[in-house]
């Protein structure tokens, strides 16, 4: 831990630090360097599949063997998409990171590029990120001065280009087939899947999609080995992460912490406990898709495998608090309504469904409710589950369902009282 503490120190929090001349004195661009210079690309990505590095937007699936997918011998150019989309309620932490730290997200797509012998990479940048665009179209041409984007690239005859699309605001849209359908033009619809992206994905060629976070280890990997990463974290979780703590915390924000840490440890320590001394209630572990935690399960570890056994996802780590004065039925009414809205219509499940479940929490929050409500919810929740193109719907559902099955009499003293519980009200995270 005090090794990973003074790596920590020395990378972030520099003045201008999203300014090359800054990242460059402090190392920034050696690893892409070193890659060009005396790598292969497969060399490359063999040392991310050593690190055990999994991808940070959600899915956690091995970087490395993501790349390793992307077949040969066909004569079609091979795109890299990044990921900047994010719009999962709670998560924050790539903003962050295209904001203060441009060069090192655009350092680790470069290496990327190189590793699967990609000549383009495009940014899918969430629309709202206006500047985050600003911060990383400046760095691409900071980058392209100092002769690390364009032509003849350190004169090894390798050709890179970033270009920053802007999306429409859709989330959607972060989902990457429906990331691929908007890039190429068209609505942000997903794909049936077979075949995926690596296979046919940008204009019907082989393309590697990989989240911010994610490309933004690749420098630190590269520059200290696979060993070291791999010593970080758990041994099927490597490395750091970065948990976007929201809610009722006394010091929300982005803590890039290791792997498998306790999230008792998270909210208490690094957040400050629960803010005005009020007892904690629930926790949203891993953005607003995953199940809800009772108060009773916090000593759980944050990585993939732990949160799984406790009937959860570590997803994309937006890590939401909420205390006793929460309403639990309002906060799945707003979540749900927030899936609702940013449902594409394509799938008659994720289109009607969730129109249904907020309609029904609407009525029992308001007072109008029924014994039975619950038991359609519940029935709604299976019929979505599994039945959609894209993960949408299932993460429509982790917000009723879990709330139902952990605090049932809540639902139903709205039901009987007509009201919320005592003490209890809406949601107010400012």
């Amino acid at each position: 831990m005090a090794e990973f503490e003074k790596f920590l120190f020395k990378y972030i929090d520099f003045p201008k630090q999203d300014r090359i001349d800054t990242y460059m004195a402090h190392g920034g661009y050696e690893a892409f360097r070193t890659a060009v210079m005396s790598m292969t690309p497969e060399e490359v990505t063999d040392v991310v599949i050593k690190s055990g590095l999994r991808g940070r937007g959600g899915a956690g699936f091995p970087a490395g063997r993501k790349w390793s997918f992307l077949p040969k011998g066909t004569n079609k150019p091979v795109y890299l998409c990044v990921n900047a989309d994010e719009s999962e309620p709670g998560t924050f932490k790539d903003r962050e990171l295209m904001e203060r730290e441009p060069h090192m997200v655009i350092e680790g797509s470069l290496i990327a590029a190189y590793a699967i012998k990609s000549s383009i990479a495009f940014v899918y940048i969430r629309g709202e990120f206006a500047y985050g665009a600003r911060q990383l179209r400046k760095a691409i041409e900071e980058a392209r001065a100092k002769g690390f984007i364009g032509r003849n690239i350190l004169g090894k005859g390798i050709n890179i280009e970033i270009i920053v699309h802007r999306g429409g605001g859709a989330y959607i849209c972060g989902e990457e087939t429906a990331l691929l359908t908007s890039l190429e033009g068209g609505m942000g619809y997903p794909r049936v899947k077979p075949p995926f992206p690596a296979v046919a994905g940008l204009y019907d060629c082989p393309t590697i999609i990989n989240n911010v976070e994610t490309l933004a280890n690749l420098p630190h990997i590269i520059n200290r080995g696979a060993q070291w990463f791999a010593s970080i974290g758990t041994p099927k979780s490597t490395g750091s992460k970065i948990f976007s703590l929201s809610g009722h915390v006394n010091r929300p924000g982005n803590f890039e912490l290791p792997m498998g840490i306790p999230l008792r440890e998270l909210l208490y320590e690094h957040g400050g406990g629960i803010r005005d001394d009020h007892n904690l209630k629930a926790v949203i572990p891993g953005g607003s898709s995953v199940p809800v935690l009772t108060a009773d399960k916090i000593d759980v570890h944050m990585d993939f495998e732990s949160l799984a056994e406790a009937g959860t996802m570590l997803g994309s780590a937006g890590v939401i608090v909420m205390d006793e004065t929460t309403c639990i039925v309002k906060a799945a009414l707003n979540l749900t309504q927030f899936y609702q809205h940013e449902s594409c219509g394509q799938c008659t499940p994720c289109r009607q469904g969730t129109y249904w479940m907020l309609a029904i929490l609407h009525r029992i929050e308001h007072g109008q409710g029924t014994r039975e409500d619950l038991d359609t919810l519940l029935d709604i929740c299976d019929n979505i589950e599994g039945n959609t193109i894209c993960p949408l719907g299932d993460a429509a559902v982790p917000p009723v369902r879990s709330t139902i099955r952990q605090f049932r009499e809540e639902y139903e003293y709205h039901i009987v009282n007509k009201k919320c519980l005592p003490g209890t009200a809406a949601p107010r995270f400012g």
